[in-house]
């Protein structure tokens, strides 16, 4: 399967930002800086870029001119050269793009300049020592939930498995909840969160690691392009085990395996 890449470019240049007046003050971009930056090592600038977080065995925090993603939203990879980031605060980290691997979105940042070996192996060789974060795109979701309230007779919330797995677990259940699958993660989840054009999708809420969700029955849900993701409310029937670190890098402790499953419209 061939998987299109999407590209994001924060297409501005120091004459615009500065005599235009879009920021309103002195801010740079990034890839200005970077094709001089030893001109501004030890000196406290404001950049504007995009910001591009991932975590795992190498963590990545940089800026650079634009990312490019796969059509659902992963695997980003950052454009042009790249600095790194350092203190970056959550509060702007929260309104980005969050597909599931990594986070990313454009900032503006002020901080200083400063040479060295940053990030994994050290190769980036310099940084912006974060004084103050502010979003430049404020990324809008619509979010779909399940309701916390009893589904009747034989089956069993979503909440309650989340917040009382001890006590289902090892037994085969049925419950509701949106089904959400990226390649990357599956999960059943309260609830799934999209950007405003459809894309992006992440899952929002308690969250299950889930395991033999039946590909017919995904063909009825919200497909991505290419195949690249899928979710929508669904009644699913399976094993549930808690007490355990399950799915992508053991980050979640409970996990449902499905026996049988159909969409809810």
């Amino acid at each position: 399967m061939v998987r299109m890449r999407r590209f994001f470019v924060l297409l501005l240049t120091v004459a615009m930002v500065t005599s235009c007046g879009l920021f309103g003050d002195d801010t740079l971009h990034i890839a200005d800086v970077t094709k001089d930056i030893d001109t501004y090592v030890g000196k406290d600038i404001t950049i504007a870029g995009a910001y591009l977080s991932k975590t795992g065995a190498e963590p990545v925090s940089i800026m650079a001119a634009g990312v490019s993603t796969l059509d659902n939203g992963l695997d980003a990879q950052p454009l042009g050269d790249a600095i790194w980031v350092d203190n970056i605060g959550e509060d702007v980290t929260m309104n980005l793009h969050r597909p599931g691997d990594a986070v990313y979105g454009f900032v503006k940042l002020t901080g200083r300049i400063e040479a060295g070996a940053y990030g994994a192996g050290g190769v980036y060789k310099h940084r912006i020592a974060v004084t103050k974060s502010e979003i430049i795109e404020q990324i809008k979701r619509v979010e779909s939930r399940v309701a916390n309230e009893s589904l009747g007779e034989g089956k069993v919330s979503i909440f309650e498995l989340a917040d009382n797995g001890a006590a289902y677990s090892g037994q085969t259940v049925t419950t509701q909840g949106y089904y959400f699958w990226n390649s990357v993660i599956y999960v059943l989840a309260e609830g799934v969160a999209v950007e405003e054009d459809g894309s992006s999708p992440q899952p929002i809420g308690k969250i299950i690691w889930m395991e033999g969700f039946p590909p017919d029955q995904s063909a009825q849900l919200t497909v991505g392009p290419n195949n690249s993701f899928v979710w929508g409310k669904v009644e699913v029937t399976g094993n549930f085990q808690s007490g355990g670190q399950f799915g992508r890098d053991g980050a979640y402790s409970a996990i449902f395996n499905v026996t049988a499953a159909k969409p809810i419209k």
